[in-house]
């Protein structure tokens, strides 16, 4: 990594540009910021996370169907509802994730909703978290999602670490859900998890973006390649992190750096 001071310079910039509510308009964390009670928000975070892949305008419909199917009231959809209120969503399709997964994901959030009262304990059952990342937080997750009966196809819906992969759509869900500030585009309702804990959410475009800058040593988007560019973050913001995600989102995507 090259110029420390001109590269936070240049970054901060960004993060001022993109990191306000104007940016909720256009992405998914926009189905989330409909909602006021914290398990509404856990729960259509989840979806609008889950489903984040591919164009955000198809994203966006897709769960705003979604969010109709569940009554507009995503938890009380998910602790009451009967089977037969679940015939309306068959033939549900987003890319690769189609009917079986909904079903399944609502399953899951049932059994856990019966016994929790925040998501948030699926990633971390403790009552604190103290490793140096989210690491183990995202394994924990994997783990218990599918600690259940549950077909193998959806599997491929909730990546982990352990497989190596970089979990772009997980961490940008525990973004939304941890960071803090006072641009209101991030929720941070739980607080288990530090925001110096979070790791950077690692795409195609961040991932370009990270390596133009000198900030990864290849595009690749793996797990490896999202430590180290947290790693660098760091050295920037030891605090926030994947703050960045905005700028580097940002210059990407918006900006076609």
């Amino acid at each position: 990594m090259h110029d420390l001071k001109g590269m936070k310079k240049l970054l901060d910039e960004k993060v001022r540009l993109y990191n306000q509510p104007s940016f909720i308009k256009g992405d998914p964390v926009q189905i989330p910021h409909r909602f006021t009670k914290k398990q509404d928000i856990e729960i259509a975070g989840l979806f609008a996370a889950v489903l984040a892949w591919g164009n955000r305008t198809s994203i966006i419909n897709s769960c705003n169907k979604l969010v109709q199917w569940l009554d507009n009231a995503p938890h009380d959809f998910i602790i009451n509802h009967v089977d037969t209120d679940l015939k309306k969503m068959l033939g549900f399709a987003h890319r690769t994730f189609n009917t079986t997964d909904l079903l399944y994901f609502i399953h899951f959030l049932q059994y856990h909703y019966a016994q929790h009262d925040s998501l948030e304990n699926a990633f971390v059952p403790a009552k604190t978290y103290k490793h140096e990342t989210a690491e183990q937080a995202l394994i924990h997750f994997h783990n218990y999602f599918f600690s259940i009966e549950h077909p193998e196809r959806t599997r491929k819906h909730i990546s982990t670490p352990a497989r190596k992969s970089a979990c772009k759509r997980i961490n940008m869900y525990l973004r939304w859900m941890v960071r803090r500030d006072t641009a209101g585009v991030d929720f941070g309702i739980w607080k288990k998890i530090h925001p110096r804990q979070l790791v950077c959410p690692l795409d195609v475009h961040v991932g370009r973006v990270a390596f133009r800058l000198g900030l990864i040593d290849s595009d690749k988007s793996n797990w490896q390649n999202a430590l180290l560019l947290t790693q660098h973050l760091r050295e920037l913001n030891p605090d926030d992190p994947a703050v960045y995600d905005y700028a580097l989102f940002g210059l990407g995507a918006e900006e076609r750096f």
